[in-house]
């Protein structure tokens, strides 16, 4: 079976840059479910990205499938075989099924029971053949958040295909999808290049190199950093490298060419960040810095091209630039104008969602669910003081110019404004970490103030949304919820600050929605959700820490209120899995808790415990609750679990000297009540039930 490479590319109009990563993994992951469905071999695969073209490499695919074996199991030999031992009709019409001959059917014993098989040899079909007759199921497999038609066609995609190129060795497959039929000729940059036949896999990178198309991304990225790095040695700047615009401009275009330009220097006099947003978030541009971290008058772009003319398109950015720096310098001036009350009170105008009012509404429902946090953690009169002001107008910039325009400052000019109108520092401060962590990995608040506001906001941010039945649905998050519930897991995580209870936030939470009249959604329904859904955050905080699955179940069917506890009494189990004794113990926990299950109402009365096993059990309980609490309030984990251990001896003498299930149907209920408390006491720390012991 010989083998050749296979080149697919797909050419269109310029796809967003936001949209290209996940466009070229689809396609390549597609075309690999596809050669393994099809059984072709094939040896690696390499994608090849930019905003013009889609395109997947694959060396060595075999020129035609594996042969297919196989055997169907059919009916019973009984049926299938005749008195006389011929093939019944039964077994005929099996055969015909399969689409195989009756000597084709033999018998085989399946748990004591023979059956007729029939053996099925498919040889394998031509690569080419398969390639021709599917590949377009490929293409329709891709999948956008946006799509669009063109012309008369029906096809939906990213955007127009305009060429596709297909080949398997130098042997060009004719496939027809979204009106164009594939062919050898691929396309060079839009203006430096031109038409150009691919003669095999193998040339692809260098003809598209030579037509002025850096096919590589990752080659076009480090291309980037090579001549940021020469800007940087050549006018002894500083180019800070924003990732998420790298990635950006990689995909931005085909031939990167980086230069510089310049702005007048009383710009320099807006805040840093305003000045970075503007360049960053209009021009795509990288900010200029000296090696003291302060802004120069200077940026520098990449151009989709050559270098031929660069002074001229340096100039034509510069005059754009000083039109949107012109912009931001007139909206911050305009800003510092707006009184602070007065930007408060234009939030009862914005509406936040329609069923949930205003952003002013929101504000303030944030503000009595932060007061109630501040009491529970004990903050000092002072910085209560500073939490009403902070949470009374904490979120005053979105009423702001400059956050209008670009909303990702909100925190950052809400501090810069506030502290010009001479708020505490602490209010400030405030103000600016309520929104941390914006993503995962991202900085904590550093105050107790930010932290506590941090808390509210996110927390009323997703019990309203779930209270009106807004719900993140698969890969579907628009209002960022999970984002949200995992950096409420995070700020409580932190320095083990905080005792917070997750259950208690939320049920605070939904009482302010439903004093408001704002729960639209059953109470015990949106209760179950969201317990649900802050213990699916929690347990992706587990699995970075590398605890076993099994483990992570065991800590969280025990709730969800206190991370910082669950996720110390997961390391502690996971501390005890190398241990013998560790199965033996849980083994006393399993057996006590798959008994209590049966336990009626009935109390427990110590008097009624007549055997000397059951009321040494009772007196091993009473010690270990007493050890366990203290524990549990020294936030203990592992003290916690020692005092479960105490008990385990007792257990097992319990259980091999008395019989539980007695006849008579007192004595029988409270030694079922005592295997209730027990198990109880028990499941506050784990249900140990989940852990999975190798047989």
């Amino acid at each position: 079976m010989s083998k050749k490479d296979f080149l697919l590319e797909m050419g269109c109009e310029e796809i967003p840059a936001r949209f290209v990563t996940d466009a070229i993994q689809q396609l390549a992951s597609k075309i690999e479910e596809w050669l393994i469905h099809e059984r072709i071999e094939y040896g690696e695969i390499r994608t090849f990205a930019t905003p013009r073209r889609l395109t997947v490499f694959v060396q060595d695919v075999a020129d035609h499938q594996a042969d297919f074996e196989d055997e169907v199991k059919g009916p019973a030999a009984r049926i299938a075989k005749t008195a006389d031992g011929d093939w019944s009709k039964a077994a005929e019409g099996f055969a015909r099924k399969q689409g195989v001959s009756t000597e084709q059917l033999v018998l085989k014993e399946l748990k004591g029971v023979q059956y007729v098989f029939a053996k099925i040899h498919q040889p394998g079909a031509k690569t080419v053949d398969q390639l021709n007759k599917e590949i377009h199921k490929v293409f329709q497999g891709l999948h956008f958040p946006k799509t669009m038609r063109w012309g008369t066609n029906k096809t939906r995609f990213i955007r127009p295909v305009r060429w596709i190129v297909c080949l398997y060795g130098k042997e060009v497959l004719p496939v027809e999808w979204a009106g164009v039929t594939a062919g050898n000729l691929s396309k060079g940059h839009r203006f430096l290049g031109s038409d150009v036949m691919i003669p095999e896999p193998s040339k692809y990178i260098e003809i598209m190199r030579e037509q002025f198309v850096i096919a590589d991304a990752t080659e076009r990225r480090e291309l980037i950093l090579n001549q940021l790095k020469e800007l940087e040695q050549e006018n002894h700047w500083s180019i800070p490298v924003d990732e998420e615009l790298l990635e950006e401009i990689t995909y931005l275009v085909e031939y990167p060419t980086a230069l510089s330009g310049s702005f007048e220097k009383e710009y320099l006099l807006l805040p840093k960040s305003v000045l970075i947003t503007t360049m960053k978030e209009h021009q795509r541009y990288f900010s200029v810095e000296n090696e003291q971290g302060e802004l120069l008058p200077y940026f520098v772009t990449v151009r989709n091209g050559n270098d031929h003319g660069l002074e001229l398109v340096a100039k034509g950015n510069e005059k754009v630039l000083r039109a949107r720096l012109a912009d931001a310098r007139f909206f911050f001036e305009e800003d510092l104008k707006l009184p602070i009350q007065d930007a408060v009170e234009k939030l009862d105008s914005i509406v936040f969602q329609e069923e949930l009012g205003s952003i002013g509404d929101r504000s303030r429902r944030v503000q009595k669910l932060a007061m109630m946090i501040a009491q529970q953690v004990g903050l000092d009169e002072e910085n209560l003081t500073h939490l009403q002001r902070a949470a009374e107008i904490n979120k005053f910039s979105l009423a702001t110019q400059i956050v209008n325009e670009f909303p990702e400052l909100e925190g950052i000019m809400g501090q810069i404004y506030a502290l010009h109108a001479k708020e505490a520092s602490q209010v400030a401060n405030a103000i600016l970490e309520y929104q941390y962590p914006r993503i995962h990995g991202d900085e904590i608040p550093k105050s107790m103030i930010g932290s506590v506001l941090s808390i509210a906001d996110k927390m009323d941010s997703i019990t309203s949304s779930f209270g009106i039945g807004i719900q993140p649905t698969g890969s579907q998050d628009p209002y960022g919820l999970r984002r949200r519930a995992a950096a409420i897991v995070q700020v409580l995580l932190q320095e083990n600050r905080f005792t917070l209870s997750l259950s208690d936030l939320i049920q605070h939470s939904l009482n302010q929605l439903e004093s408001d009249g704002l729960l639209k959604e059953e109470r015990e329904t949106v209760e179950n959700d969201l317990e649900h859904f802050f213990a699916l955050r929690i347990k992706a905080v587990l699995q970075e820490e590398q605890i076993r699955y099994d483990v992570i179940d065991a800590v969280l069917a025990a709730g969800i209120n206190h991370p910082v506890s669950i996720l110390e009494k997961a390391k502690v189990l996971m501390g005890q899995l190398e241990r013998e004794a560790f199965k033996h113990e849980v083994e006393g926990f399993t057996r006590t808790a798959n008994l209590a299950e049966k336990a009626s109402e009935v109390e427990l009365s110590p008097s009624g415990l007549l055997e000397p096993s059951e009321q040494s059990l009772y007196k091993s309980y009473q010690e270990a609750k007493t050890d366990y609490l203290v524990a549990f309030e020294q936030q203990n984990s592992a003290a916690m679990y020692q005092a479960l251990v105490h008990m385990v001896p007792e257990i097992h003498s319990f259980f091999d000297h008395v019989m539980v299930m007695v006849e008579d149907e007192q004595v029988r209920q409270n030694r079922l009540a005592l295997l209730k408390e027990i198990t109880n006491l028990v499941k506050r720390f784990a249900s140990f039930e989940h852990l999975v012991f190798p047989s």
